[in-house]
């Protein structure tokens, strides 16, 4: 049987290029890219692509674009369209793939847009809420900044993390009109900075990244009476110690086959390797090791799990490594890609 082919789509700042999204094929043996094309676009700070493969959406200056995934991986404009703000930095879509969610870390605004789901084309806003409150930390975390939103896998509520004021806001999603109530606030550390929430792959465990505190909460979700619950049930640290002063946990990301976590922590320049417990839910930490590369905004395992990269923004390059699970450790895999600012990376299989 011929093996599936993969590409992996990367989005970058677009400072003196305008090309914001590059296209690679992957070898997944060798644990490799090779570039395949690029993408006009201006300052792709993050891409999402829908759960049917279809279509992959990514944020602009100007708002979001939505592009049409060709059969060789390559990518089709089909519209673009306003979220009435300033430029986001998350993006998402719910499970049935109708509407588009836009994270705003500068104005701490949540936009929501109805998607078409015959062409991929983005249509109007269907909701725009702004969070509100003080956080703790006056230089930066003074007001609000969105800086992750997820459905729970059962498309029925909204998580957005909220670096600023330390909370993940949980909202009803309308599935008809695509507007959100707020039902729920699950309250984090002061100063513990959220930034990233993932689900495992069964929706029963929700995992949420912490900038400052650098570590990881595990949370058993579970539905009664019509609201949601979120139970803390872990914390585990993404280096050796909590709150390690010049380090800032950054990536957070699932293997595709929902066995292993991989974290980044900036200033430490570092990626974290964890093992879920798909029982419970909890996470064992496997190694922590650097990514010879600075500020790792962005790092993720290859479908097969055996290889790593690691997107290093302050240096501009994506290094990569070959994962020795019998030693608990990483091994360089080949020498460095150039690449201007990636902010993130996602694998895709044709």
């Amino acid at each position: 049987m011929a093996k599936s082919k993969c590409v992996a789509y990367v989005s970058t700042y677009t400072m003196g290029d305008n090309h914001g999204i590059r296209i690679y094929d992957v070898d997944v043996e060798k644990g490799r890219l090779s570039e395949k094309s690029k993408v006009e676009i201006t300052n792709s700070s993050y891409v999402t692509i829908t759960h049917n493969g279809r279509f992959l959406y990514s944020i602009t200056d100007f708002g979001v674009e939505s592009f049409k995934i060709l059969p060789d991986g390559n990518l089709e404009l089909v519209n673009a369209a306003s979220i009435n703000g300033m430029r986001g930095c998350y993006l998402s879509t719910d499970y049935s793939d109708r509407y588009l969610f836009c994270a705003g870390y500068h104005d701490g605004k949540i936009t929501v847009l109805r998607l078409d789901s015959e062409t991929g084309a983005v249509g109007a806003i269907t909701d725009e809420l702004f969070h509100r409150g003080l956080g703790s930390v006056a230089e930066r975390s003074f007001r609000p900044h969105i800086s992750c939103v997820k459905m729970t896998r059962d498309n029925k509520y909204l998580c957005a993390a909220d670096l600023g004021i330390d909370y993940v806001n949980v909202y009803r999603l309308d599935q008809t009109r695509g507007t959100l109530k707020q039902v729920d606030i699950i309250r984090c550390d002061l100063e513990s900075a959220p930034r990233h929430l993932k689900f495992s792959d069964d929706g029963r465990f929700m995992y949420v990244i912490s900038e400052l505190k650098n570590c990881i909460d595990v949370y058993h979700y579970h539905e009664e009476n019509n609201m949601p619950f979120f139970d803390l049930i872990q914390t585990i640290p993404t280096t050796k110690k909590y709150e390690e002063q010049g380090v800032a946990a950054s990536a957070l990301n699932i293997s595709k086959d929902g066995k292993y976590i991989l974290a980044s922590n900036a200033g430490e320049n570092s990626v974290a390797l964890f093992e879920i417990n798909t029982d419970n839910g909890e996470l064992t930490k496997l190694f922590c090791l650097p990514v010879s590369g600075e500020y790792p905004k962005d790092a993720a395992l290859f479908p097969d799990n055996k290889h790593i990269v690691s997107l290093n923004h302050e240096t501009n390059t994506m290094t990569f490594f070959t994962v020795d699970y019998e030693n608990k450790c990483m091994v360089m895999n080949g020498k460095e890609m150039k690449i201007m600012q990636a902010n993130c990376i996602i694998f895709h299989e044709l």
